[in-house]
């Protein structure tokens, strides 16, 4: 597959986007860590290739920033570039409080389940793409944290969806998908994302074991998607990572690091941990592009379900500096026309912890 000049100039900006902000966050406290993060998401595992096909996503976050009951940071002659534009937003600055910045970006792949067919497929999803960057505010207590977020991006052929999957089935040596003429049609995208996390039941019963709850709520408004959503995730394990849970690729779903002031669950520290975690989310969903089709021009659209539900089962490792998940997620039909009742993909993170 031939990379025209305006495809690499694209992928240079995101890579830049992505690799340059840490460097510049150096100088936050020294106790305190910041994240780089790999989410890859495929339905290989059930040997499909349509729906919700791929989604990968790369996000850096920051160092978090320790507010004291005054309102000035711990250590204000070590402010970091961020430091003034969290302290300039109400929602996110809170004295006694601790607030980060991640920035993340990202691609998803959605097919009809016939990918030889070159006709569009009336009772079946259409192709599409959507290539976006986020930014967004993390807000944490001991037992709770907000994350607020604004993501840009486009559906459409300029999501280079169709390049990347063609460039994927290449190197597996898969016939091209057929269809991808049908595509919906380029849309520039706007949203807003906005959840809260709790943290429950935090247990330890001895010898690093222990378990804890983490339910969420939140909402996502934009002309991607309009949708309110609920859901909990339950651990158990040893040594597990003392943060707000596991993220799949979903907006608003970040976890930031753990400070130093959480002892021996600092990244820091060499001891391996490993845990297992069970999660679940609801969405009652009031828009879907992907399924509605095109917000301003006419396109391809399916009666979608308004709601669907999420079950996960995972394990995950720490040790170090890294952090390793792997799940496996089950979803509920989408559509009403959907070739099968369900969807099942799975979902890696790898996650490294910088100062």
């Amino acid at each position: 597959m031939k990379i025209t000049a305006k495809q690499k100039a694209l992928l240079h900006f995101c890579l830049l986007s992505i690799l340059t902000l840490p460097n510049a966050a150096q100088c936050e406290e020294a106790q305190n860590y910041g994240t780089m993060s790999i989410y890859w998401e495929n339905d290989a595992l059930a040997k499909t290739d349509s729906n919700y096909t791929n989604g990968v996503k790369l996000t850096w976050t920051s160092p978090w920033i320790s507010w004291q009951p005054d309102g000035d940071s711990v250590r204000p002659a070590t402010t970091p570039w961020y430091h003034s534009l969290i302290k300039a937003l109400p929602f996110v600055y809170s004295p006694g409080f601790q607030s980060a910045l991640y920035v993340a970006v990202g691609q998803n792949i959605y097919t009809p389940d016939d990918l030889n067919r070159t006709t569009p497929n009336i009772y079946d999803r259409p192709y599409a793409g959507y290539l976006y960057l986020g930014m967004g505010f993390l807000k944490k207590t001991d037992w709770y944290m907000d994350a607020m977020e604004v993501d840009i991006g486009i559906v459409g052929r300029h999501s280079y969806a169709e390049d990347a999957q063609e460039w994927v089935h290449k190197i597996l040596g898969q016939d091209d998908p057929k269809g991808w003429d049908n595509q919906l049609h380029d849309e520039p995208t706007l949203e807003l994302i906005y959840e809260r996390k709790w943290k429950w039941l935090k247990t330890e019963t001895g010898n690093q074991w222990g378990f804890d709850l983490i339910p969420h709520m939140g909402g996502r408004v934009g002309n991607v998607y309009i949708y309110a959503n609920a859901g909990a995730e339950l651990r158990f394990g040893w040594n597990r990572p003392d943060d707000y849970g596991t993220c799949l690729i979903r907006p608003g779903c970040e976890n930031g690091a753990v400070s130093g002031s959480e002892g021996s669950n600092r990244p820091e520290s060499s001891r391996l941990g490993v845990y297992f975690f069970l999660g679940a989310e609801g969405r009652a969903i009031a828009h879907d592009i992907f399924l509605d089709g095109n917000t301003f021009r006419s396109s391809q659209s399916v009666e979608k379900k308004q709601f669907v539900a999420d079950f996960m089962a995972g394990v995950g490792f720490t040790m170090s500096s890294l952090k390793v998940s792997y799940a496996v997620i089950y979803r509920t039909k989408q559509f009403d026309t959907q070739p099968s009742n369900e969807q099942i993909f799975g979902s890696m993170l790898i996650t490294y912890f910088y100062k």
